[in-house]
């Protein structure tokens, strides 16, 4: 009898590990579903193969207790937002005649199409790709849309970022050919014969989870930097401050986490060093293969960069990347990061142009009574062909705009309710919500239909307390996977339940801090009874210039720390 030690066997797969492992073109039955009349839904196999394609099944809510009404959200890929006014068009006729006649603008920098049904889906992915879009890899366990600076007066090196931005996003689209014989080409996929297939660089499987790339220009931190994957921030050649010299690299941040589960968590990224603008590429790609030989493939809960960072540590991945990239990164140049957010109004470019930021609530682009956005937009793109630009806090600039038309786009907007100055109140400039209720199958609470009240019963208690020019960045989800960044606010509600929140503070205003849960579990008509006290003391106590979110870290917490150092621990 040896006795050697038993050798444990290894964690199994997960279920979707082995959905990918078992077809790599990622086809399914897709096809063949779409051509069936009679079906209404994908099945639970291929609802993971659709999302590599671009879109999740969904149903609404709303309608539950009548029974499930499938609908389909659909998204597409932007590299840094940009749009041009042909695609804008092109978008625009999409949401009236296939979605629910509006647009989502994503905290991504992409578009969303809410309330699509089957027999629209393939008309609709296919005219995204006729616009020289594509839904390929906006969402499922492959690097989504890459974001960038958006803002053209921002500084001289938004251009070179966007180019770079979309050269990223092209060279990380994986090239699964069955998207473009289903959705492109309409060709019939042939099952019987259907040969595994590996993708160059994704390899068989693809990526243990989403990978989330963007790009930042210091000061602004306008993409939440800290928050990627993948992160690079851009550093200009002093020689030249308008050229691009390199990248400081980052990885392994992400914001998703699971109530109850200590073992998940948001995190901000590590910096890892820096490189040459011409070995970018070589880079990305190299982190991206780090993160695919060595993310967790057994529990999607564990599954994002940021836990391989967090348990083998910044020295160690480096190293990874180096192997892979051919060559050594140097020390992190010097960046500094004074504010995140959107600008917004009429303001000069340096090419002698205009561009105007536009407030879209919720990301939300819609006609109301009162507002008709939608609408608006659309006479103004087709009359004057300006370019659109997303911005990561889901709003709109017009970009590119000649100083002859811009007194015609203001007249245009106040004709449909939008006003160009004053837009919003400085809180509202400064929210973001996901959608939530009633199409998000993860949703737990309200999110975007909830947020508007949530913000007036702020205002109210800010304009009470005189403090109604303050600006506090305030962030909702209706889950905690955390897709408007709620864990870099300075007052973050997380749904928990039904009409229930967690209460986060302690974001600054360049979103580099995590914010830490203040309150578990508030009902919605409670949450300002939670919040008031904290703002009176920020009043009363803060520093000179003292943001609401480093007030909190500063006292409310450590109080809250020192309270619990002193309670005994209970006996039993």
């Amino acid at each position: 009898m040896s006795d050697a030690p038993a050798i444990a066997p290894a964690p199994a797969l997960s279920k979707n590990e082995l959905l990918k492992q078992r077809d790599p073109t990622l086809a399914g039955d897709i096809a063949a579903t779409l051509a069936n009349a009679e079906a209404v839904r994908f099945s639970d196999d291929d609802e993971q193969f659709i999302k590599f394609h671009g879109f999740y099944q969904q149903d609404d809510r709303d309608k539950r207790k009548t029974g499930k009404e499938y609908i389909f959200m659909v998204r597409n890929r932007l590299p840094g937002g940009v749009v041009t006014p042909e695609q804008y068009l092109v978008f625009d006729d999409l949401a009236t005649r296939y979605g629910n006649n509006t647009l989502r603008l994503t905290s991504r920098q992409a578009f969303q199409w809410h309330g699509v049904v089957k027999k629209g889906l393939g008309p609709l992915l296919k005219a995204i790709n006729d616009s020289l879009s594509t839904t390929l890899a906006a969402c499922g366990d492959v690097a989504r849309n890459v974001m960038a600076p958006s803002t053209p007066a921002t500084s001289a090196l938004v251009d070179e970022v966007l180019a770079d931005s979309a050269l990223v996003s092209r060279e990380l689209l994986p090239r699964a050919t069955s998207y473009h014989q289903i959705w492109v080409d309409g060709n019939e996929i042939d099952l019987g014969n259907r040969q595994p297939a590996e993708d160059p660089l994704y390899g068989r499987t693809y990526l243990p989870r989403k990978f989330k790339t963007a790009f930042a220009i210091p000061p602004l931190n306008d993409v939440d930097i800290f928050t990627n994957c993948l992160g690079f921030v851009a550093i200009a050649d002093p020689a030249n401050p308008a050229r691009v010299l390199g990248y400081n690299l980052l990885a392994g941040g992400g914001m998703g986490m699971s109530h109850g589960n200590k073992e998940t968590y948001p995190r901000v990224a590590d910096v890892l060093g820096f490189f040459p603008r011409a070995r970018l590429v070589d880079v990305a790609k190299a982190v991206l293969m780090a993160y695919r030989d060595f993310g967790d493939r057994t529990n999607r809960k564990h599954a994002r960069l940021k836990y391989v960072l967090e348990e083998k540590g910044a020295a160690w991945f480096r190293e990874q990347v180096e192997q892979r990239a051919g060559f050594r990164l140097e020390p992190a140049a010097p960046m500094h990061f004074t504010k995140q957010g959107d600008t917004f109004g009429w303001h000069r470019q340096t090419d002698g142009r205009w561009f105007l930021g536009l407030y879209v609530e919720t990301g939300r682009v819609k006609d109301t009574a009162t507002r008709q956005l939608k609408t608006a937009l659309r006479r103004i793109v087709e009359k004057h062909r300006v370019e659109v630009r997303l911005t990561p806090s889901q709003n709109l600039i017009l970009a590119n705009v000649p100083e002859a038309v811009r007194d015609d786009i203001t007249a245009l907007l106040a004709e449909h309710g939008i006003p160009v100055e004053n837009q919003t109140s400085v809180v509202r400039r400064a929210s973001m919500a996901c959608p939530s209720m009633p199409t998000c199958g993860l949703g737990l609470a309200e999110s975007e239909r909830a947020i508007p009240g949530v913000l007036d019963d702020l205002e109210r208690e800010l304009a009470a307390l005189g403090l109604s020019d303050e600006e506090i960045i305030v962030r909702m989800t209706g889950c905690p996977n955390g897709c408007v960044r709620p864990y870099m606010a300075e007052i973050g509600f997380v749904g928990r339940a039904p009409n229930k929140y967690n209460v986060y503070f302690g974001g600054d205003g360049a979103s580099l801090a995590l914010n830490r849960e203040y309150r578990a579990s508030v009902k919605r008509e409670d949450l300002m009874k939670e919040i008031a006290p904290v703002l009176r003391r920020w009043r009363d106590e803060r520093l000179p210039g003292e943001r609401f979110g480093p007030f909190t870290a500063r006292v409310v917490f450590p109080e809250i720390d020192a309270a619990a150092a002193a309670t005994p621990a209970p006996t039993h």
